[in-house]
């Protein structure tokens, strides 16, 4: 199912970029044309004043002289002669007021040489480009005239637009890091899947050898032989012993595959904590006779959690303040509530955690590299299963050095769960 609704995400992703961006560039075009309609608007308009001005005012047109000939090029039909620095004139005036800011090149036909006159290219910037041929073809039918080309018109609308043009950009930028984070995604989950398929395929390699350790071990010690030799005895539980604490391990890392697969399943209940962690802390006294674990949290104090999941947060809890402390542990359990919600602290009087590691305690296989680690046995799967834990449930889990040796570690749980 999560495949599956993974791949319908990527999918559903893929195609509202994909529409979004070609709706932009539909809208980009559609506004580019508008910009170019505009703009043969206004030089029409602007050229019909300039032919109103060179006619001096006193002939009406019967149809409009300005023709659109091309894209770029326009042919302006005049009813009588006019002088070239007049039509320089008019041009500047009147493209200056209709906001035609591009660059452009006017010819005039000469009807006694019957040839077009090339005549200046009037540009906005200081120098023009003299090396540039501009073609001004000649017209039939049309005694006085001049034509108009604008040879960056294309460039001009572009940088008219360029706001639609960095918004396209941003999309395909958008659109590129979207594909990109998918396939960090799939690639990511590949790994995640091979890492636990390799950790299921070990972890069962390892548990039929061990089952046969146990089961020959545990027959060995029945054995009036080693019964009888107290050396002998000592070692087949040693054996038997380590054997159930590695079984223990694989375990471990089994339920943390199966977890990471398909989520943990929770039964959450009603729990009264004193009595609770109190039945927790005495099976862990038996195990442990120098251990001194003292509780301080009222009898009405309850919480809703699964009570397996819970139950083994608070285990790994205890069983690290005592595998990490180098005297006789001591360990302080409270409660108290706030407006927020209510917390309950687990103080230890152990050798503490270095600041810089702290924040990465909870990750998954992580120990923190000590003289005291290095003889506790273990994956780093522990804490890493808590928070899994903790935040399936919606909790909040803290861990702090305390003033003197030790840390304490909060768990919060929220009013509104």
């Amino acid at each position: 199912m999560k495949i599956k609704r993974l791949n319908i995400i990527i999918t559903l992703g893929f195609v509202a970029i994909i529409g979004i961006l070609i709706a932009q560039l539909m809208w980009t075009r559609q506004a580019y044309n508008l910009e170019d309609k505009k703009f043969n608007q206004k030089v029409n308009i602007a050229l019909m004043e300039v032919a109103e001005k060179l006619s001096g005012g006193k002939t009406s047109y019967t149809e409009n002289p300005v023709q659109n000939i091309a894209n770029d090029y326009y042919v302006v039909n005049i009813n009588n002669e006019f002088h070239p620095v007049v039509l320089e004139y008019y041009l500047k005036t009147e493209f200056t007021r209709f906001q035609i800011n591009t660059d452009y090149v006017y010819a005039l036909y000469n009807c006694h040489s019957d040839k077009m006159v090339y005549g200046k290219y009037m540009t906005t910037h200081q120098e023009s480009p003299g090396n540039k041929v501009i073609n001004f073809p000649k017209h039939k039918n049309l005694i006085y005239y001049f034509s108009i080309r604008f040879p960056d018109k294309t460039t001009y609308l572009i940088s008219s637009l360029r706001f639609w043009y960095l918004l396209t950009f941003a999309l395909i930028i958008i659109l590129l890091v979207y594909v990109y984070s998918i396939y960090t995604i799939i690639q990511q989950k590949k790994f995640s899947e091979l890492q636990r398929d390799f950790i299921n395929n070990m972890t069962h390699e390892f548990k039929t050898p061990l089952s046969s350790i146990l089961l020959a071990s545990e027959a060995l010690n029945k054995q009036e032989l080693v019964q009888d030799n107290s050396k002998l005895q000592t070692y087949t539980s040693i054996i038997i012993n380590q054997s159930h604490k590695l079984n223990s391990h694989i375990e471990k890392i089994l339920n943390i595959a199966k977890n990471d697969a398909a989520g943990l399943s929770l039964k959450p209940q009603k729990i009264l904590l004193l009595p609770f962690i109190q039945e927790i802390a005495d099976n862990i006294r038996h195990k442990n006779k120098d251990l001194s674990i003292e509780i301080d949290i009222e009898n009405s104090t309850s919480v809703m959690a699964d009570e397996f999941h819970f139950t083994n947060i608070i285990y790994n809890l205890l069983d690290n303040s005592i595998k990490y402390c180098e005297r006789k542990p001591v360990i302080e359990i409270s409660a108290y509530k706030d407006s927020k919600g209510l917390y309950l602290k687990f103080k230890d009087n152990g050798m503490g955690i270095p600041a810089k590691n702290i924040p990465h305690i909870f990750d998954k296989f992580y120990r923190v590299h000590t003289k005291r680690s290095e003889e506790v046995n273990g994956f780093g799967l522990g804490l890493f299963y808590v928070k899994k834990v903790v935040q399936q449930h919606h909790w909040k889990i803290y861990v702090e050095n305390n003033e003197d040796p030790g840390i304490t570690t909060t768990l919060f749980f929220p009013f509104s769960n």
